[in-house]
């Protein structure tokens, strides 16, 4: 009988999917558009580069190096944290659903950690190259280069509105990568299937598997 991929197995093809995936769009877009140039392909869907020094949607908050400093020590713990849940037999979705968070998350790393070195800079008259040694910024202060922008509604303020009328509204206005797209669906996921395991003493009593239950019947 052909053995089937283990817990591990899966959440290892997770994060190098997304991981994959995303570095693959984001060379692409860096090496061929310059910085702010917009693609349209609906209405409501535009392919926009622009790079930003902050977390997920281009949030900008303390330093450079501190951002970077945190992502990794968190995805270190949240890494130790997936191994034990695999040892511990959590249920599949749960560990694919961190596996999504740390895969993301290191997505974002590996710009901020190794763009600044590796690529020239962008801008509105220049499209970058792979330059390694001659980039625009040292290692560990590169920038987050983010792409998709979702302006689902693009339309004004009725006049007669208060403080805000006549003024231009959108939704949904961040522009985001695939990595913070991989990241919001772990964690809406997360919310939405497995909040109740989230605060249990013994989640292990919760998420025994199949694999488990038929070694028990062995």
């Amino acid at each position: 009988m052909k053995k089937s991929l283990s817990k591990g197995h899966w959440a290892l093809i997770t994060i190098f999917s997304v991981l994959i995936v995303d570095q693959l769009i984001k060379i692409a877009v860096k090496t061929s558009m310059y910085l702010h140039e917009s693609i349209h392909i609906t209405d409501w869907f535009y392919i926009y580069f622009t790079e930003n020094n902050g977390m997920a949607f281009g949030v900008e908050i303390f330093g450079k190096l501190f951002l970077t400093a945190f992502r990794i020590i968190v995805v270190g713990f949240v890494g130790w944290y997936l191994t034990r849940i695999v040892k511990r037999n959590f249920k599949l979705g749960y560990i694919i659903c961190i596996s999504l968070i740390i895969a993301g998350a290191l997505g974002n790393i590996i710009d901020s950690v190794f763009y600044g070195a590796l690529f020239e800079e962008s801008t509105y008259s220049q499209i970058a190259s792979f330059n390694p040694g001659n980039g625009y910024e040292s290692f560990f202060y590169g920038k987050v280069v983010d792409m998709f922008y979702f302006p689902i509604i693009d339309t004004f303020w009725p006049d007669w509105v208060p403080w805000v009328g006549g003024n231009r509204f959108i939704f949904f206005s961040p522009i985001f990568n695939f990595a913070d797209a991989a990241i919001t669906c772990g964690m809406f996921a997360l919310i939405l299937f497995y909040s109740k395991y989230l605060n249990e003493a013994h989640p292990d009593k919760h998420f025994k598997g199949e694999d488990e239950q038929v070694n028990s019947e062995k």
